[in-house]
Parts: C-alpha cells; structure tokens; sequence
C-alpha cells in the first residue's frame, strides 16, 4: 500500500461520511493490520462504528468504578469456627469422679491444723470437691445438712435432715472447737477453727473450706 493511495482512499471515506470526519490515532494490532492489509474496503459506517467502540473501551479501562452508598455487595468470607474454652475440673481424690470446682481447695496451714487436730474434719475434708446436691445425702452429692448428718454418722451419731432443726440438738457453746457444729437459717456447716468451716454451700457450689460468713451463727457441740 502506497502512502498516496492511503491518503486517497481517506479522502473518499470522508466524502461518504458527508464531512464528517473522525480521526482517531491507531496504535498496536490496528496499526499494524492498517499497514499490511490490502486495500482498504471498509465503508465509512463501519469505520465509524469501531472508533467509537475504541474510544469507548478507552475510557471504561480509565475508568474508576464506585459503588453507591447503598449497594448490596456480595464478599466471600471464610468461615471461622472457635471452640469453646474447655472448664477445668476439680478430681475428687475418693472416687475419680470429675465435678466443676467453684472454687480452689484452700490448702493452708490453719486446714491442716483443723484436719490434724479433729477427726470429724479429718474426715469431713474426705469429701473436698464433691458437688452441691438438693436434697443429697451420699458422696455421690450433699445439701448442707446431708453433708453434716453423713459426717457424723461415720462416728455414730444420729443428726437431722433439716437444717433449721439443729437449733435443737447437742449444746450450744459459745467458744466453738474444730469439729463442732455451725447453725445459721437455712445452713448448717461444720465448724474448722480459725474464722473457718467445711460445708456444702448451694447449687453450682462443691464441698470446701471457706471463711465463715454468717453472722451470729449459733455454734453447737455434740457428742456420741
């Protein structure tokens, strides 16, 4: 193709768009096919119609497309599962068993007194971890008053099932020892020396000593 033939052949597509002429730059693949291809046959329309669709895939690549503010967007998410942090339990030494412990065993000097200086909380401490139980009266789970009433039947004597009814029973001392009994409305413990008491304290609890809480309980001593 001849650089004279070329511009004629311009001219005529010109002349057929009725003047009204587009001249878009050509680069890459359209270049090269303009200056190896035979004669160009193409009629105005059709020239016409492609460099519009050049000049529009022109601006849709230079185009920063936004999203309106209240588009609904799809965005692939990876599911992430979280396990649960696992609850660590208290092993009750006697049977095995695992049950949820409420608190730490208080392991201090002033226990080991008790335990060392009285059966009843030598044994008594035994059952440290066992779960609170309505109505329970074996290892297997104690109320407050199953607890004391399966403690001192190991030593032979016969206690209530009711809390409210050790008000009645054995003495009532006014200068307590380890071993004794602590009365309170609805609670009954056993009483462990220095400001403390073995008890099961209530749903969700587990046997332990702990700091006495009542105030103004009535202590009470018995004996077999």
């Amino acid at each position: 193709m001849t650089y004279g033939y070329m511009r004629a052949r311009a001219r005529a597509v010109a002349a057929a768009a009725s003047a009204a002429l587009i001249v878009v730059p050509l680069t890459g693949a359209a270049a090269a096919a303009l200056v190896t291809a035979g004669p160009v046959t193409t009629d105005a329309a059709t020239v016409i119609s492609e460099t519009r669709e050049h000049s529009q895939l022109q601006a849709i690549e230079s185009t920063e497309i936004l999203a309106d503010s209240g588009a609904d967007l799809d965005v692939d998410t990876p599911t992430i599962k979280v396990k649960k942090n696992p609850v660590i339990h208290h092993v009750a030494a006697r049977s095995g068993t695992a049950v949820r412990s409420s608190r730490p065993v208080v392991a201090s000097a002033k226990v080991k007194q008790a335990i060392a200086g009285s059966a009843v909380i030598a044994y008594a401490a035994k059952f440290v971890g066992t779960p609170y139980k309505s109505g329970g009266t074996t290892p297997a789970g104690f109320d407050c008053s199953g607890f004391v009433s399966y403690v001192y039947a190991h030593f032979g004597i016969d206690l209530p099932r009711s809390s409210g009814a050790y008000y009645g029973v054995g003495t009532r001392v006014s200068s307590p020892k380890p071993g004794d009994i602590i009365v309170s409305s609805g609670h009954v413990g056993i009483y462990a020396g220095n400001n403390l008491q073995i008890d099961s304290p209530r749903p969700g609890k587990t046997i332990q000593f702990r700091a006495i809480w009542q105030s103004n309980p009535t202590y009470v001593r018995v004996t077999g």
